[in-house]
Parts: C-alpha cells; sequence; structure tokens
C-alpha cells in the first residue's frame, strides 16, 4: 500500500473518531443540560406555588378592650384575662368597620372571615400588657384561609358562589377592607413559630422542624462514632480472607442500598413491638434514622481511610508507634474530613426521609412543640406528607413552602460537606 493511500484510511480513521467523539461530547452536554433544565422547573412549581405562604393576610380592627369584658364586678388578674371574652370583641369591632349587616347568616359570615386564631392573639398581647385595658387599639389580625386565598389572587371571584367556599358577602366585604387600608398582606410569622393545625391560616412548621432536629441529634451521635469505628475496625484491625468478614462487608453495602421504608418496618418491629418504647416520638426516629445512615457513613468512613497513603502508617510505625498510635495520631485525622464529608451526606438523606418515620408513627397531628425526646412529635417530611394529603387549597401552599424550607437546609448541609472536604483534604 502506498504511503499517499495509507495516510488517506489514517485521515478518514481520524474523522470517523473525532465525529464520534464531536457526537458523545454532544449528547453530555445535551443531557447535563436537559437535567438542569428539569431540576430549573422543578424549583421554579416549588418555590412559585410556596412563595406566597410567607406572606399572610391581616384585617386591621379597632379593638375596644372594655374592662367589662375582663372584670365582670371582680379584679383584674390573670384568669379574668384568660377567659374573657376575645371573640366578642373582634365581632363588634367588625361590625364597626363593617356596619350595616343584618340577619344571623350574614353575621356568622362576616365573623369568619377573622381567624379563630385571632382570639389567642388579643389574650396574649392583654397577658403581656395589661394597661390595654379600658383603651381600643388597632390591632391586626389573622384572616380566614379563603380571605388570604382571595386576597393572593387564588380564588377566582369570577366563579360560580357553589364553586367557592367564599361567599360573594365575605367578597365584597374584603374588597371593602381592602379599600380602606384595613386589609393587606404581612409577612407570615405564624408559619415558623407555630405547630401543626385544622386551620391552613394558623398551620406553622416549628413543631415538626424541633421534631427532626431532635431525631437528627439522636442520628448525628449514634451513627457518626459506630460508623466510624466499624470502618476502622474492617479496615485496620478486621483479619484479612475471613468469611465472616466477608460476609459483613457484603452486607453493609447492600443494606445501603435497601429501601428506607424497610428500615423504618425494622424500626416497628424492634423497639416499639419488642422493646415497647413509644410511638411518634424523636428517640424511635433517630434510632430507625440511625439504623438507615449507618452503611453510608461505614462506606464513606473506610473510603477515606483508604484514602489516606500506605507510607503515612508506614513511617509512624519505622518510629516507634503501636499500631493504635498509628491509626489515632497519624491516619484517622487525615481521613476526619472525608468521614464527617459522608456522615454529612448521610444526615442529609436521613432528614428528607418520610417513609420510616411513617412506619413508627410519626404521621400523628402534633401541635404542641415537643420540649425532649419522649415526647410525641412530627418531623418535617412527615408535616409535608400530611399537608399534601389535606383538601384545602390554603395547605397547598404551606406544602410547597415547607418543601422550599426542607430543600434549603438540604442544600446548605451538602454545600457544608463541600466545603469541608475542599477545606480540609489533602491531595497525595
Amino acid at each position: 500500500m502506498s504511503k499517499k493511500k495509507i495516510v488517506d484510511v489514517v485521515n478518514r480513521s481520524l474523522r470517523k473518531r473525532y465525529i464520534k467523539e464531536a457526537v458523545f461530547k454532544f449528547f453530555g452536554h445535551f443531557s447535563m443540560a436537559l437535567g438542569l433544565l428539569f431540576l430549573a422547573v422543578l424549583f421554579f412549581t416549588i418555590v412559585s406555588k410556596g412563595y406566597s405562604a410567607l406572606f399572610a393576610t391581616e384585617i386591621k380592627l379597632d379593638i375596644e378592650f372594655n374592662k367589662s369584658f375582663f372584670s365582670n364586678g371582680s379584679s383584674v388578674n390573670n384568669k379574668t384575662i384568660k377567659n374573657a371574652d376575645y371573640r366578642k370583641m373582634i365581632n363588634l369591632a367588625l361590625h364597626r368597620a363593617l356596619p350595616g349587616v343584618q340577619g344571623k347568616k350574614e353575621k356568622r359570615e362576616l365573623h369568619s372571615i377573622v381567624s379563630d386564631n385571632a382570639e389567642y392573639t388579643l389574650r396574649d398581647l392583654v397577658l403581656e400588657n395589661p394597661s390595654l385595658i379600658s383603651q381600643t387599639k388597632e390591632i391586626w389580625l389573622l384572616a380566614d384561609d379563603e380571605v388570604d386565598m382571595l386576597n393572593k389572587g387564588l380564588t377566582k371571584k369570577t366563579s360560580k358562589e357553589s364553586d367557592r367556599k367564599i361567599t360573594n358577602n365575605q367578597i365584597g366585604w374584603a374588597e371593602t377592607l381592602q379599600n380602606v387600608g384595613r386589609l393587606d398582606k404581612n409577612f407570615n410569622s405564624t408559619f415558623f413559630t407555630s405547630g401543626d393545625s385544622r386551620e391552613p391560616e394558623q398551620a406553622g412548621i416549628l413543631a415538626a422542624s424541633v421534631g427532626s432536629l431532635l431525631a437528627l441529634i439522636i442520628t448525628l451521635f449514634l451513627s457518626f462514632p459506630i460508623g466510624a469505628a466499624t470502618a476502622i475496625y474492617l479496615e485496620e484491625f478486621a483479619p484479612k480472607n475471613s468469611k465472616l468478614i466477608d460476609l459483613i462487608e457484603v452486607n453493609i453495602n447492600n443494606l445501603a442500598a435497601v429501601p428506607s421504608i424497610i428500615f423504618g418496618l425494622l424500626g416497628l418491629a424492634i423497639f416499639i413491638n419488642f422493646f415497647g418504647m413509644p410511638r411518634s416520638v424523636p428517640a424511635v426516629g433517630g434510632l430507625v434514622l440511625t439504623l438507615m445512615t449507618l452503611p453510608t457513613i461505614v462506606i464513606t468512613s473506610r473510603a477515606a481511610l483508604k484514602s489516606v497513603p500506605p507510607s503515612i502508617k508506614e513511617a509512624a510505625l519505622g518510629v516507634g508507634a503501636s499500631h493504635m498510635q498509628s491509626i489515632v495520631h497519624h491516619i484517622l485525622p487525615l481521613a476526619l474530613p472525608g468521614m464527617l464529608t459522608g456522615t454529612i451526606i448521610g444526615m442529609a438523606r436521613a432528614l428528607g426521609e418520610s417513609a420510616p418515620l411513617l412506619m413508627i408513627g410519626m404521621v400523628a397531628f402534633i401541635v404542641d412543640v415537643p420540649k425532649g425526646f419522649f415526647e410525641p412529635s412530627a418531623a418535617l417530611p412527615v408535616q409535608i406528607f400530611l399537608w399534601a394529603d389535606s383538601p384545602e387549597r390554603a395547605f397547598l401552599e404551606k406544602t410547597s413552602a415547607a418543601t422550599m424550607i426542607l430543600l434549603v437546609f438540604l442544600i446548605l448541609m451538602n454545600l457544608m460537606a463541600v466545603i469541608l472536604r475542599k477545606r480540609f483534604e489533602k491531595r497525595w
């Protein structure tokens, strides 16, 4: 074959290879762009539906704290303040702001545009500042969820009255209040400072967030020491070519891929049915999440230990250090950043899990914020599940807003893992 033909064959071969590389690169870039697009659509959908929950519709009323509501002929004290008829104060203020309402039905409709939570808001104000008694004060009170949906444009005024929960009268009153500056959207602090509620406008994430935090504390303090100790034993002390050790390693790798609901069933069988621990408490939730995160921590910790060059250990042994000293003083400090990174990733996975917590009863309706590890509690992912299953339209934005908060926590935890790896990781 002549030199020219050889060159032509080589050139054709190179062109085909370059074309294949270009096509492969194109599909790679296209796949990445498509994945980022879907991720952007997901975030946009969640944020567009959930940001409105960060604001709540409130009604400004002139509340008259008449002394007759508190004293009833006796002296004013904390008991009489707590037992005062705050709903009547609110109703009287509504009638002053919207005069001319007649008939029992219309009065009930008028009274219901203010949330039931407003009574407790007034009670807390008076308990904090008893000097309000005998005064008239302008106070912003939480509106009912149907008024809130109307003010946010999520309820159509033009639809038939039978197709919506808010009546034409209530729409007219809301517009009247808005025109005179007595109805507006303000920052929804209730969403961050209260627990769950049957009423959407009163529901918040505080109780569920505290429950998740307590469960994660138990998970961290159990899974990291046990996982790290297991990894150190398997890497540094376990006998090689042992069938028992091989079986343990295979099972650890398999457990990392087991569906999370299986760990929930395991926790239900062991911790609740066998040991008799209470349901729906952070202690049991933390134990179940510990079982789920242990395989991930063991695997990542072993990888971090393997990444330390053998020469580090050999040098330590060469200058007279014992096997344990070489591990504790030389290998472990160098592997610790990788082990912490794996632990944070495992904790982030545990934070977003709902299936195992559902199996141990953390799906209960819990209003109060838990004060300990053995008090009934919900968890943030389970709270999202409960709200997503609620029929009220207002719970949809609560679901999306709680998902936003959960995603923020997950992103922060993964960002912390990346920073730790970049900051302390040593390249050999």
